[in-house]
């Protein structure tokens, strides 16, 4: 899932190397449901020109039960299960993938999440109904999601016994470096083909 104010053409550049070495895979880079507020030619999963805690708790709710009715139809037009999905994000995506990897009724296969973080702690930690394992990375120099939000999820992921992995990226601002890219990569293949 891409960032605020991207689309799904923006994070489907992961998937152009991915492909070569994940064969019989299957990627879908959906689009934000919402136009962007602050970038009309790109989208967002929710609005963040208001800052307010409970209306971004409201509205990625919103964008949650949006991506559930998605996942649920490409898992019947796939005949898949959750055990042979990946979810994939940037930004704004990685804060809804971890969302939807901790919630869902049954564990994803992982979460893969770039330069994000958890949108609200105690909130999430009251709704934890799997444990789908994750890996997040994050670049040390990133001021849009600065980098220590990488060591609050860690943290919290730890304490609800969730298996993580995680990377600071050294010299990397928000963005998905290379090096970043070829990591996850690892991971995914590990997960799905080991």
């Amino acid at each position: 899932m891409h960032g605020y104010g991207g689309d799904g053409k923006d994070i489907s550049t992961l998937t152009y190397n991915w492909k070569r070495f994940l064969p019989n895979t299957v990627f879908l880079c959906p689009n934000g449901h919402e136009v962007c507020s602050i970038n009309p030619n790109g989208f967002q999963w929710f609005d963040l020109s208001n800052d307010d805690p409970n209306y971004i708790i409201e509205q990625s709710l919103i964008a949650e039960k949006i991506i559930n009715k998605f996942i649920k139809e490409v898992k019947e037009l796939y005949k898949l299960r959750n055990s042979k999905i990946c979810l994939c994000g940037f930004s704004q995506g990685c804060m809804m993938s971890i969302n939807l990897g901790l919630t869902s009724d049954e564990n994803f296969n992982c979460v893969v999440g770039f330069s994000g973080k958890i949108i609200d702690k105690e909130h999430l930690s009251k709704r934890i109904s799997s444990k789908t394992k994750m890996l997040l990375l994050h670049g040390e120099l990133d001021t849009v999601v600065p980098a220590n939000n990488l060591l609050e999820a860690k943290d919290f992921l730890i304490r609800n016994k969730i298996e993580i992995e995680t990377h600071m990226i050294k010299d990397c601002d928000h963005h998905i470096p290379v090096k970043a890219s070829s990591i996850a990569l690892n991971y995914i293949k590990k997960n799905f083909f080991t």
